[in-house]
């Protein structure tokens, strides 16, 4: 399962870095947890969440991120911003969604708040 996700993250990254995104950090850890994808959209600081699945039988990877992931990569953001000092007059959350089969790319910008 690890490898499917490594794999959904390289063709996240490849996908933004296509789409002008400025990738600052993969797979950023702290005690909390871990944040994906931390990047530069213009002068937008996104914190984005790859989902990456095989099938639509347990839903779609975008809706993965429920309500309770929202929060704590919220926090995580928080976390990131405190401890790295990285600053922008913007903030933002987006979701990639990865098909494994297809490789098939959905970008869902600014996800939620």
């Amino acid at each position: 399962m690890r490898k499917i996700g490594l794999r959904g993250e390289d063709i996240a990254v490849s996908h933004l870095k296509d789409n002008g995104y400025k990738i600052l950090a993969r797979n950023w850890r702290c005690e909390r947890g871990e944040l994906d994808i931390v990047a530069k959209d213009g002068e937008i600081l996104v914190f984005v969440e790859v989902k990456t699945r095989r099938t639509d039988r347990h839903g779609t990877p975008a809706e993965a991120v429920d309500i309770r992931k929202q929060e704590r990569l919220r926090l995580l953001a928080l976390y990131y911003i405190h401890q790295t000092g990285t600053t922008a007059p913007a903030y933002r959350f987006d979701v990639v969604a990865v098909e494994a089969q297809t490789e098939k790319v959905t970008l869902y910008k600014n996800a939620f708040g």
